[in-house]
């Protein structure tokens, strides 16, 4: 190869992008419920649920057990981020979002950072 050809070559080459390690955060919530007399009334409590913190582009939401169950529920979120700082701080203010905007109360929290 010649030293011309050699020399585009390392002119072609773009700089190296920095490496990014996501950080995850899971944080799981059960919940107890009164009055639902069908799984149609235990899905409208977590309607907010779903439609808010579902649709945010660093969290994923969904019922991960007791679905059949009609007086409890468990929820867990989980959240991607740059820092572990930065999870623990997500997964607060949704925390606290949920405590006022779902009408069930939360028996137990956990949360832990991978």
């Amino acid at each position: 190869m010649s030293e011309a050809l050699r020399k585009l070559l390392r002119e072609g080459q773009k700089p190296q992008q920095p490496v990014i390690t996501p950080h995850v955060g899971v944080l799981t919530l059960h919940f107890q419920l009164y009055g639902c007399d069908d799984l149609k009334a235990k899905r409208k409590v977590f309607t907010a649920l779903k439609a808010i913190w579902g649709k945010e582009p660093d969290l994923a939401v969904a019922e991960t057990a007791d679905l059949d169950a009609l007086d409890c529920a468990t929820w867990t979120i989980a959240a991607l981020g740059t820092s572990s700082r930065q999870i623990t701080q997500r997964l607060d203010q949704v925390e606290k979002a949920i405590q006022e905007r779902v009408d069930a109360a939360i028996l137990d929290s956990h949360r832990e950072l991978l």
